[in-house]
């Protein structure tokens, strides 16, 4: 499983309550510029447009090699789930304060998934509590490294 690009920003944003792995309908521009690294999950988000699941403002860059027949970089892009995903999902996002956002793009098997979450929003003590931790973390990984040297 090689990684393409994570959403680190939705880690620290929200509180993940489900993941599901789902694949996605992409022209093969998209994949060749996914092969090389260009793409973008920051501000994008899930969205359902009647019973079907889409992407919607996921930046990947046009192909420098592809002329004519290029894709926009900010289309919609239909995600491929089973219908009781769907459901799940669907079910989920219509509670109050839980949204469904992508994590990451990642290639397995030599086809493009994305991994999309059930979120909700983190507060903003959530969010200081998340940077306090993550510096303890960093402080105590960097004694034990110390202490190893010694």
């Amino acid at each position: 499983m090689k990684v393409i690009v994570e959403n680190k920003k939705a880690r620290f944003d929200y509180h993940i309550v489900d993941t599901y792995e789902a694949g996605i309908a992409l022209m093969g521009s998209e994949v060749k510029s996914l092969r090389q690294g260009g793409a973008n999950l920051k501000d994008s988000y899930v969205s359902f447009v009647g019973n079907e699941i889409f992407l919607q403002k996921a930046h990947i860059s046009p192909y420098k090699a592809s002329s004519y027949n290029n894709h926009a970089p900010e289309r919609l892009r239909k995600l491929l789930l089973n219908r009781n995903e769907i459901d799940r999902i669907y079910a989920a996002v219509n509670e109050k304060g839980m949204s469904c956002v992508p994590l990451k793009f990642y290639f397995k098997n030599g086809r493009v998934k994305v991994e999309i979450a059930v979120v909700k929003g983190k507060k903003k003590a959530d969010k200081r509590a998340t940077i306090k931790m993550r510096d303890a973390n960093r402080e105590m990984s960097r004694a034990l490294k110390q202490g190893s040297k010694k």
